[in-house]
């Protein structure tokens, strides 16, 4: 049994990191001038919502976290909305966070904010395909020992590592300013890709 958990886990990465591959390819053979140096913005856009689709799709198909109680329509509405809240709760924390450690607040917004939404596609949303929106079980897994299942191993990686690679990415940032490889979304989004793929 175990074997086969890894065995579905490790799918699962795989096709998260080629997903976000497929996001810096893919929309240059449709999208004309499409560079991810050149159309960052739009690159946080398309790999947020790819990555996000594919771990909704996965997360449903793979089902990780089995429950063996059968709930209603409105339950399931209900759970579904708090995700939702969640969500939204976490890209405006990430957000403030992210200004908070020195991004411009009112000249790069929508950067800001979309690397938020990237953030939170890489930590929030797996928790909650994961776990739900339980905040007593996000506890119990980001608790010393708190993990009981090799998905729950992985969701602590992917979402120390995520948030780690977000922050060292920042280190570069100021030894010179003036190159376009330094953009402040794209130095981050980097290794925030990396540390979310830890797995």
């Amino acid at each position: 049994m175990k074997e086969a958990e890894i065995r579905r886990l490790l799918a699962a990465n795989l096709l998260c990191v080629f997903s976000i591959i497929l996001t810096a390819v893919l929309p240059a053979f449709f999208w004309k001038g499409f560079t991810v140096l050149g159309t960052h913005v739009a690159w946080l856009c398309i790999c947020s919502v790819c990555v996000s689709t594919l771990n909704v799709i996965l997360h449903l198909v793979l089902r990780p976290n089995l429950t063996p109680k059968r709930s209603s329509f409105a339950h399931k509405i209900s759970r579904f909305l708090k995700c939702c809240i969640y969500f939204f709760m976490s890209c405006i924390l990430f957000h403030a966070i992210i200004v908070l450690y020195g991004a411009p607040l009112i000249e790069s917004v929508t950067e800001t904010f979309l690397f938020a939404v990237l953030l939170s596609t890489f930590t929030t949303l797996q928790c909650l395909c994961i776990l739900g929106p339980n905040i007593q079980a996000w506890i119990r897994v980001f608790s010393k020992n708190g993990a009981m299942s090799i998905w729950e191993s992985s969701l602590q990686i992917t979402t120390v590592g995520s948030i780690l690679g977000a922050w060292f990415g920042a280190f570069p940032i100021p030894l010179d300013w003036d190159r376009p490889w330094q953009n402040l979304f794209l130095l981050q989004s980097a290794p925030d890709f990396c540390g979310a793929n830890l797995v």
